[in-house]
């Protein structure tokens, strides 16, 4: 299992927004994360930075399994709005580089 950090931005004022949204789920997305091999997804967020822990079986897998996943799309679509958007959903990204951790 990987366990994989992300750092997203929110646009601004958008922070509520994000926090309604994400308050429920969508079930049916739900069930794409877990299909796709996640087993934890965390969020945390400071202000406008988004502070994420992806625990899963193959980060690059489960996003390609969700690019064009019809319970992902809209959800994307969604984020779009909310977040400073970089990424392509292409899965070639491989999180925050990790520089330490207490053995």
């Amino acid at each position: 299992m990987e366990r994989i950090a992300l750092h997203t931005r929110l646009k601004p004022g958008k922070e509520g927004d994000y926090d309604r949204v994400h308050a429920t789920i969508p079930e049916e997305l739900d069930a794409a994360l877990r299909a796709a091999g996640v087993h934890t997804w965390r969020i945390w967020r400071s202000g406008r930075d988004l502070f994420h822990v992806v625990e899963v079986d193959d980060y690059k897998a489960m996003r390609a399994a969700l690019r064009d996943h019809p319970a992902n799309v809209p959800w994307q679509a969604r984020m779009a709005e909310l977040l400073e958007v970089e990424d392509d959903y292409s899965g070639d990204d491989s999180g925050v580089p990790l520089v330490w951790e207490l053995p």
